[in-house]
């Protein structure tokens, strides 16, 4: 006997998730796929401190979505839980000065925030190492992101006390993990020669997943977060192929999945269509843009939606505009500008103008529409 179409549809009460948390960005997979030999390399790395040593620094590097985040998670859930090792992540999306970054780090070691403000630097990284020696701790620092201190110009002085604080208080133990996105980014030509000198990190690298590889990391999570019979075989090769198309990026695919899934429920449907996940895909491709966008200062916002509204003027007519409508100066102006173009989100470039030499033009990487929509 055939289903009759009431047979496929959802009641009130009714939905096509068994656990819709597993399509969330920051949801750390029970199963780890296709990343065994980067684990068993950040295991090897930090292998001494378990032993009470310093551990070897790391770099962790590879497109968005490959893994690094996850990895952190993963490696320093297991090392909290059969060891004393104290192991930190720091977002340097949030934290991207030095003084936020050991800020973090004395939040984790006393296990409440220092005094928001009227301690010096100096001040708080004597007592987060001193705390280090007192209890007889090895502490790994996990800076994710951590080319967002570059774009502050805040990486050197981070990197540099954390390094040498073991000069500055005998007998701190400290090991760096440094995580990037950025492709572009040369972390160690980047650094201070001082810097240079003493991190020799070993180099842990992410490739993008291949298709097959984001099939079944994709279907592990459907399969964890769907109720049986949600989403077909095809349907799951569709939502990599068009996650491939993004970089291959995972985070797009999961978040894929689950506006694939509210749109079926949206239909009252049990199961998921072609439909639904082309639906969904206009918002999961501008998943990167949502998220950098987020990350903005509101004078760094401002000087996106001006790019936006004034696609292709000339610099000068952009920073007049911003200006007015933010009364920043020229050099903020210059370095914010910098940083829309380290993240991605412009392209700034010199061309020749007649009669005016060189100037600056500026195109956005994404739709101006999309981006005013999201700010």
């Amino acid at each position: 006997m055939v289903d009759g179409p009431e047979e496929e549809m959802l009641s009130w009460d009714e939905t096509v998730f068994r656990n819709e948390r597993v399509f969330e960005i920051d949801h750390v997979p029970e199963t780890f796929l296709h990343r065994e030999r980067q684990m068993e390399g950040l295991k090897y790395a930090l292998k001494p401190a378990v032993r009470g040593s310093r551990p070897l620094n790391v770099m962790a590097q590879g497109p968005p979505g490959t893994g690094k985040t996850t990895a952190m998670h993963i490696l320093f859930g297991e090392l909290r839980a059969q060891t004393d090792v104290k192991a930190v992540r720091v977002n340097c999306q949030v934290n991207s000065t030095r003084y936020a970054v050991f800020s973090r780090l004395f939040q984790s070691v006393f296990e409440y925030e220092p005094p928001s403000s009227g301690i010096s630097f100096k001040k708080l990284f004597t007592q987060v190492t001193d705390k280090l020696v007192e209890d007889d701790e090895v502490l790994i620092v996990a800076l994710d992101d951590v080319n967002y201190l570059f774009y502050e110009d805040e990486a050197s002085d981070t990197l540099y006390s954390l390094l040498r604080a073991h000069e500055e208080q005998g007998g701190a133990r400290i090991g760096v993990i440094v995580i990037s996105s950025d492709m572009d980014l040369d972390i160690i030509e980047s650094l201070d020669s001082r810097v240079q000198s003493v991190f020799r990190p070993e180099d842990i690298y992410f490739p993008n997943y291949d298709q097959p590889e984001i099939v079944e990391i994709l279907h592990e999570r459907a399969k964890r977060g769907f109720h049986d019979d949600v989403i077909s075989l095809s349907e799951l090769e569709f939502v990599a192929e068009l996650t491939a198309d993004q970089g291959g990026d995972l985070r797009v695919g999961i978040d894929l999945l689950r506006r694939a899934g509210m749109n079926a429920e949206m239909r009252a449907s049990k199961t998921i269509e072609q439909r639904d996940i082309e639906d969904a895909y206009g918002k999961s491709r501008y998943l990167h843009l949502s998220r950098r966008l987020d990350e903005l200062s509101a004078s760094e916002s401002a000087l996106v939606e001006v790019i936006a509204q004034q696609d292709g003027e000339q610099a000068g007519a952009i920073y007049e505009a911003f200006h007015e409508q933010t009364d920043l100066g020229y050099t903020r102006y210059s370095e914010i500008v910098n940083k829309l173009d380290q993240l991605d989100i412009i392209d700034a470039t010199y061309a020749e103008v007649e009669g005016r030499g060189r100037s600056r033009q500026f195109s956005l990487n994404y739709d101006a529409d999309a981006v005013l929509q999201r700010l």
